[in-house]
């Protein structure tokens, strides 16, 4: 049995703001355990834990797919460590 993204309706016309799993992945393009892969390993989008359930905003999820926007596939883009929410492309990174 499937289960819904939502436990009540949402009124005629109010968009959701929040997805679960299955649903933001089916929104990427993705399988749901790829999303799920994504989350073990800090390179998916940013997502929330509201009472025992991940959602993800939508606004997230479009950010997250526009940070790989590519214009060949020789452009190896940014690299992104788990650790870096890109939010500052200018801050340190640590030696080991």
């Amino acid at each position: 049995m499937r289960r819904r993204s939502h436990l009540h309706p949402l009124p005629p016309g109010v968009a959701p703001r929040f997805l679960r799993t299955h649903d933001a992945a089916a929104f990427l393009g993705l399988s749901g355990r790829t999303l799920e892969k994504h989350r073990c390993t800090g390179t998916g989008p940013v997502f929330r834990k509201l009472g025992g359930r991940v959602v993800y905003a939508i606004d997230d999820l479009e950010a997250w797919a526009a940070e790989r926007a590519r214009n060949s596939t020789s452009d190896p883009g940014r690299r992104l460590s788990p650790n870096d929410s890109g939010s500052s492309p200018s801050s340190p990174t640590r030696r080991r």
